[in-house]
């Protein structure tokens, strides 16, 4: 067991890429907290449920990543719950496909709060009680190939990409002396919610296909496996990158 004894918080947990990565580091032997939005209860409670029916330990909290008080209250509680707080995963986010010109600024701003200031404020939060503990931590962020990879009518979900990057290689530096390491995952075209509009296009998911070496998606609990390295003992020297993991996508994509 990689995390056994370990006490980890992923955010945006009830569906997609975390709640693979929940299922993955349960698993492994982490107590596991299972961050959730208004709405998504079923899906934080099934989660939840599965991993317990497996002997694991799994809490559900309701918090919105952008709001500092509710994010300080989901890490108060994990820690009266489990005694301490080692792994934090950035992975709450959202896109939505407009043409530049036509992207309102309450869309932009939306979408910089969740997948920008959302991580911000959680590994703030989160070193600060790594810091307290004293240490050491791992914070990874769910960046995405478009941290690097322009993507044509998804501006506000690439630049929130882009900034969460230099957040990550600025961050990191600061946090190394307390032994707390962070790290971006990059992920490439994976089976989600998230790419459901792509799939429900035939010819439009073929050329996603095509832009993809291995000629698949990803599936969330791939995910999860690179997530346990970045999270166990075993990179502790690992601090201040962004591993991609996309089926070569990088390699050949025409920017789909």
């Amino acid at each position: 067991m990689r995390l056994a004894n370990k006490v980890a918080i992923i955010t945006g947990a009830a569906t997609g890429i975390g709640n693979g990565i929940a299922d993955v580091f349960a698993s492994e032997g982490a107590a596991v907290v299972i961050d959730y939005v208004s709405g998504q209860d079923s899906d934080a409670r099934t989660a939840t449920e599965k991993i317990r029916s497996r002997g694991g330990k799994a809490l559900a909290v309701e918090a919105d990543v952008t709001s500092t008080d509710q994010v300080n209250a989901m890490i108060d509680k994990t820690v009266s719950e489990f005694g301490k707080l080692d792994i934090f995963v950035n992975n709450a986010g959202i896109e939505k496909k407009v043409p530049f010109v036509d992207v309102p600024l309450d869309l932009w701003d939306k979408v910089i709060a969740v997948n920008l200031t959302g991580p911000f404020v959680c590994a703030q939060a989160a070193a600060r009680q790594m810091i307290k503990q004293g240490g050491p931590g791992r914070i990874i962020n769910i960046s995405s190939v478009h941290e690097d990879l322009p993507m044509p009518t998804n501006v506000p979900y690439c630049a929130a990409k882009g900034g969460l990057r230099m957040l990550m290689r600025t961050a990191c530096v600061e946090l190394a002396p307390h032994g707390i390491t962070m790290n971006n995952i990059g992920p490439g075209a994976v089976d989600t919610p998230l790419d459901a509009d792509i799939k429900a296009q035939p010819e439009l998911f073929e050329q996603l296909l095509d832009e993809i070496p291995l000629h698949r998606m990803g599936r969330p609990e791939e995910i999860g496996y690179l997530a346990v390295y970045l999270a166990s003992d075993e990179s502790a020297y690992v601090t201040g990158s962004t591993f991609f993991i996309d089926g070569g996508m990088l390699r050949q994509s025409g920017s789909l």
